[in-house]
Formats: C-alpha cells, sequence, structure tokens
C-alpha cells in the first residue's frame, strides 16, 4: 500500500485489564506479565493475516485485511488465554480486552491513522475483561460466519467520534452464564452523561445534568435510583452494560450524552432493559438552556410510561417544578456541585463561590443555598474550617434554602445536621431526616445520616444497620456508606461481621484510608495486634496527615502493650497541634486512647463549647471507654444526646 493511500481495513485494539494499577504495585511482575502476554499473542496475528502496526505500552493495534479474520483472531486469542488462566491462580491471570472495528485507515511510515483506529480504541475499553467488543460494520460482515453469538449494546456515543456507534459482544463459549435472579426494571441506574460539547471545560454540565436527572428521577416513589457516588465510578471506568447491571443489581439503564452551544442544548438518552439485553427507546432533546428542568420531567415520565410505574399527583408536581427561570445561576450551581463532588479544599472553595454566585442571580434559588450549606458541612467535618466558622452560616444556609422550597430533601438534611451538632436537638434532627427520605425515599445521604448520626448514636443500633443497609443498596459502590455500615457492626460487637466488611471496601477501594484504619480497630478487638497497626500505619501514610488516624493507632499501640510507641506518637500529635488545625475531637481521642482520661474530658469539654460536628458521632468510639463511668463523660453524653451502650462483648 502507497505512502498517504487510503483503503478499507479490519483494525484491531487490544488492552491488558489493570495493566497500570499492576505496574505500580509491582513492577517487576508487570513486566514478566507483559512479555508472557506477547508471546501467547503474537503467533496468531500472521495466522489471520493480520499486520501489526505497533505496540503502544501493554496494547496492540492490528490491521487485518477483513473483519471476519480479525474476529477470528481475537476469538483464538481469548480462547487461549482462557486455557492458560485456569491453571492459575485470580491474580496471576492475564486479562485482555479487544475492539475489532471496520473502516478506512491511512498508512503513513509504517502507521495508520483515520477513524477506524480511533473508533477500534474507544469501544476496547467496552469490552468485559477476557472479551471482545466489534462495532455494527463488523457484525454485517460476520453475522452467521462465526461460532459464537453477538450481542447489542446498543447504540453509543463515543469521545472525539460524531455520530453514535452501535457496538456487539462477543458471547464466548466460556463465559459465565447470565444469573439466574431476575433484575428488577424498577431499580436504574443513570449512567454518566458524555460530554459532547465543542468545549472540554463544560464536562461539568454533563456531570451536572446527570446528578440532577438522577436527583428528578427519585422523586417517582416506584423507581429505585441508584446514587451519583456509584454511577459516577464508571465514568472513568466504563465497562459493558451486563457488568455495570450486574455490579449496581439495576435492571434498567440510561445512557446519554449532553451538547451546549450557547444558549443552545441537545441531550441524548436511550434506555436499556438489562434483564433482557435490549434497547427500549432512545430520544434526542433539542431545546433552550432554560428548558433543562423539562428535560428531566420528560425523560422522568417517558421512563416510568415504559416500566408501566403510576406518577402520583404530588410526584408529578415535583417533578415539574423548576428550582429557576434564570439559566445562568443554573450553570453557576452545576458548576458548584461539580467542585463541591471534588470534596477537596480547592474545590469546596471554588464551589462555594459559584453557589454564591448563583444566589446573586437568583436571590430565590433554593439549591443553590443548600449547596452552601453542605460546603460547610463537608469543610467543618474535614477540619478545613472552625466549627466557630461554619455553624452560624449554615444554618442561615439550610433555613433559607427550606423557607424557599420546604420540598427539597437536601435542605432538610443540612438542617439536619444544625440540629444535632448546633442544637443538640436530636428529635428535630429525626424528624428532618424523616421528612428528607419521605419526600426521596431514594436519597442515599438521608438514610446514611439517619443511620450513622442519629440511630447509631442512641443506640438503636439494629435499626441503625437496617438504614446503613439500605442506604448502600442506593449507592452499593460508595466506600464511605460502606465503612459506617461495618462501624456499626463494630459498635453493636458483631467484629467478625465488621472486618469482612472493611475487607470488601477494600478489595474494590485499596486505597480508601478509613477503611485500614477501621479495619484496624476491628482487628485490635480481636487481639490481631501486629495486623491492626499495619492497617493504621498504612492508613496515615496514604492519606499523609498524622491528625486523622493517629488516635487509632495510640489506641492500637496501647492495647498491644507498646505503651513507648504510644506515647511517642502522642507526642508527635501534640507538636503537630502546634503547627496546623487539629480538632478538639481528635485531640481528646487522643488523650482517651492513650488513657489520659483527665487531659480526653478537657477536650471533649472544649468540642462541647464550640458545638463540633464531630462530637456525637465519635462519642461512642473506643478511644472513651474507660470514661464510661466518669460522671463528667455521662453528663456530657446526656446532653448532646447520645446513648452509651458500654463496651459490649465481641459476638462471632
Amino acid at each position: 500500500m502507497g505512502e498517504g493511500e487510503r483503503r478499507l481495513a479490519a483494525v484491531m485494539f487490544t488492552d491488558i485489564v489493570g495493566y497500570s494499577a499492576q505496574i505500580q504495585k509491582d513492577e517487576a511482575r508487570a513486566l514478566r506479565m507483559l512479555e508472557e502476554h506477547r508471546k501467547v499473542v503474537r503467533p496468531f496475528f500472521p495466522k489471520h493475516h493480520g499486520r501489526e502496526i505497533k505496540t503502544m505500552g501493554d496494547s496492540f493495534l492490528v490491521e487485518f485485511p477483513s473483519a471476519l479474520e480479525a474476529v477470528r483472531c481475537a476469538f483464538d486469542i481469548q480462547q487461549s488465554l482462557h486455557e492458560m488462566n485456569l491453571r492459575r491462580v485470580p491474580d496471576q491471570r492475564v486479562l485482555l480486552r479487544v475492539g475489532v472495528h471496520l473502516g478506512d485507515v491511512v498508512h503513513n511510515e509504517n502507521d495508520v491513522y483515520g477513524d477506524a483506529v480511533n473508533i477500534a480504541s474507544r469501544i476496547e475499553p467496552l469490552a468485559e475483561p477476557g472479551g471482545i467488543c466489534v462495532t455494527g460494520q463488523v457484525y454485517d460482515q460476520v453475522k452467521n460466519k462465526i461460532d459464537f453469538p453477538l450481542s447489542s449494546l446498543g447504540a453509543k456515543e463515543l469521545k472525539n467520534v460524531g455520530d453514535l456507534t452501535v457496538v456487539f459482544k462477543a458471547l464466548l463459549p466460556w463465559e459465565e452464564t447470565p444469573r439466574s435472579a431476575p433484575l428488577d426494571t424498577h431499580r436504574i441506574a443513570v449512567m454518566p452523561f458524555v460530554n459532547m460539547s465543542p468545549d472540554p471545560g463544560d464536562e461539568y454540565f454533563a456531570d451536572g445534568m446527570t446528578e440532577e436527572l438522577i436527583s428528578t428521577m427519585s422523586k417517582v416513589g416506584q423507581f429505585e435510583v441508584i446514587s451519583r457516588t456509584s454511577v459516577m465510578q464508571f465514568k472513568k471506568n466504563p465497562k459493558p452494560i451486563r457488568e455495570v447491571s450486574r455490579e449496581l443489581d439495576a435492571g434498567t439503564i440510561l445512557e446519554g450524552s449532553v451538547r451546549k452551544s450557547g444558549s443552545m442544548l441537545r441531550v441524548t438518552v436511550q434506555m436499556i432493559d438489562a434483564a433482557r439485553d435490549r434497547h427500549l427507546w432512545a430520544e434526542n432533546y433539542d431545546r433552550e438552556l432554560k428548558d433543562a428542568f423539562s428535560i428531566q420531567s420528560e425523560i422522568s415520565k417517558a421512563v416510568a410510561e415504559e416500566l408501566k410505574v403510576r406518577i402520583f399527583p404530588n410526584e408529578k408536581t415535583r417533578l415539574e417544578h423548576r428550582p429557576t427561570n434564570d439559566s445562568e445561576a443554573y450553570n453557576l450551581y452545576l458548576k458548584g456541585r461539580f467542585y463541591w463532588n471534588e470534596r477537596t479544599r480547592p474545590g469546596l472553595e471554588k464551589a462555594t463561590r459559584y453557589f454564591t454566585e448563583a444566589t446573586k442571580r437568583d436571590p430565590n434559588f433554593a439549591h443553590a443555598y443548600a449547596g452552601l450549606a453542605d460546603c460547610l458541612m463537608i469543610q467543618e467535618v474535614w477540619g478545613f474550617v472552625s466549627p466557630r466558622e461554619s455553624h452560624e452560616k449554615r444554618a442561615a444556609y439550610a433555613r433559607k434554602a427550606l423557607e424557599l422550597d420546604e420540598s427539597l430533601a437536601e435542605a432538610h438534611v443540612a438542617l439536619a445536621g444544625i440540629l444535632t451538632t448546633l442544637d443538640w436537638d436530636v428529635e428535630g434532627g429525626e424528624r428532618e431526616l424523616r421528612r428528607a427520605i419521605e419526600l426521596n425515599p431514594n436519597y442515599a445521604m438521608a438514610h446514611h445520616m439517619y443511620g450513622f448520626g442519629i440511630l447509631g448514636t442512641t443506640g438503636r443500633l439494629d435499626e441503625s444497620i437496617a438504614q446503613l443497609k439500605q442506604a448502600e443498596k442506593l449507592d452499593p459502590l460508595s466506600p464511605v456508606i460502606a465503612s459506617n455500615l461495618g462501624d456499626m457492626l463494630l459498635l453493636a460487637g458483631r467484629i467478625t461481621e465488621a472486618v469482612d466488611q472493611y475487607r470488601r471496601i477494600l478489595d474494590n477501594n485499596p486505597d480508601f484510608a478509613y477503611a485500614h484504619s477501621r479495619l484496624g480497630l476491628a482487628l485490635s478487638k480481636q487481639a490481631r495486634h501486629e495486623e491492626a497497626i499495619f492497617e493504621i500505619e498504612k492508613s496515615i501514610d496514604m492519606l499523609g496527615r498524622l491528625a486523622n488516624w493517629a488516635p487509632d493507632l495510640i489506641l492500637a499501640y496501647r492495647v498491644a502493650g507498646r505503651k513507648d510507641d504510644s506515647e511517642q506518637l502522642l507526642a508527635k500529635l501534640e507538636q503537630a497541634a502546634q503547627r496546623e488545625y487539629v480538632s478538639n475531637v481528635e485531640l481528646a481521642m487522643a488523650y482517651g486512647a492513650s488513657g489520659r482520661t483527665e487531659k480526653a474530658m478537657e477536650f471533649l469539654e472544649k468540642a462541647a463549647m464550640e458545638r463540633s460536628s464531630q462530637l456525637r458521632i465519635n462519642l461512642t468510639e473506643p478511644h472513651f471507654d474507660q470514661l464510661h463511668t466518669d460522671p463528667r463523660f455521662q453528663r456530657l453524653a446526656k446532653t448532646i444526646g447520645v446513648v452509651i451502650t458500654g463496651s459490649p462483648k465481641p459476638r462471632p
């Protein structure tokens, strides 16, 4: 083929699953895996008349004269790797994803370019580990010519590809049989919308539309809608519909894209029946930016109609409610939520600015005031601002939001936090959280705060665990909710269950420092001292901040009989408190863990004086076990509405 000539070719793109993570974990082992993979894969290229164009790290780009040869080659490769993996333990297996597309390519200096290459690389991540994905063009060429079926994944929005691309996945003979338990079609996952706008900076708008559609659909009582935290994990790590539905246990999947240009907006949505692996409908909405709310409402109604779900009058009213008529205020609000979801100090500061600007554009925009309350809540809990800086403003924002819109579940949750921490009004906090759940039964944060912040601190542990399990069901991939469920199991003396819970979290989130530290506390209760200390030390190394987990390590050292290590770490924490903000609750926990009960009480009383939001949720921690008989501790617990259940005996 001459330089610069264009012709039709089948292009195959391959990639090793998890290679980047493996090379960070064990570079030598990852390089051995890479070399072994190349030895297995390369012989199949010439066998099927393929030409290796290049390797890119752990990826191959290969050109074939026909789509059939490319698909047969992909099958042989996956079959060979499958047989090799059967003889190996899971962490030594080599898993490959393969994408194949048929289209025009242009040769230039022993390389190939064109849409065919781009599309093949974009559909490869949609394949399951050990799987193959092909485009509709390939399907048309190979159907009825291969010995395994191809199942439609529907029309996909691919980055930097203008039109929708129909994608199929190979159903390989050795794959597991479909799950027997039927998926609930009323359990819905709204996948992250793809930003198709000319400006990459409009990513916030696509994320915002995803979150707002989840919120809107959650107002339909017969829907069970997966929370944003869980679905957003598939933004950076896209997976096939079957795998997504299995991980989220969702029977219905919504996918879409957003294109914003000036004041105009195009939203494309498709609905997929994951249980039957088929498309139900797709729709384009071309509107002005100010009509974004009506799009969300129309989508919710269309899904309800397809699933034969009745929308009650009060639900219809909430669906059709417009939080603001100012499109720029809404745009600013979406930017605020985008940065709030980063959960970083700079992100929260940016979010605060955008929410503030939104309230200036529209002083009656309740969502923006709720956003400001949420910013202050995270900043104070994480020690970015002191309680004194946070409480008064936070209370004002929450009450303003409810004054403007009593039906806003987020504002009820924000007010509940104020009532329980600022006023120590536990009954009022419980009332607000119950109202939030009534307004939005799918609001995972409401179930989470009710279970962890109210029921768990008032001794109603069985109810607490039930609420946290419901929150986990709505947000199944949230490590925070799962960890707090582990915390309640630990408090209830169900130590073995707590250990198992934390380990499950770390299987999927190995870098989640909180779960490492909590696992350490649970192991310490089982007298597995060296394991406990290892886990807590790991959490401190990950976070790079001593204050957060030092109290846990001080306790683990002390329980293990390493008194000198406990004292040295306490001294380091005291020095750190001279240089940076360390909350009074963290210091109280450290002193309690070290056995210095007088100092622990001193800082607990300081925390009570400043109305620290960390106080109630931490008073039941094992760091304070020695204080349970102290009348001052008992008075404090009663004043702030915490029931101390004692130190229950471990339950196997």
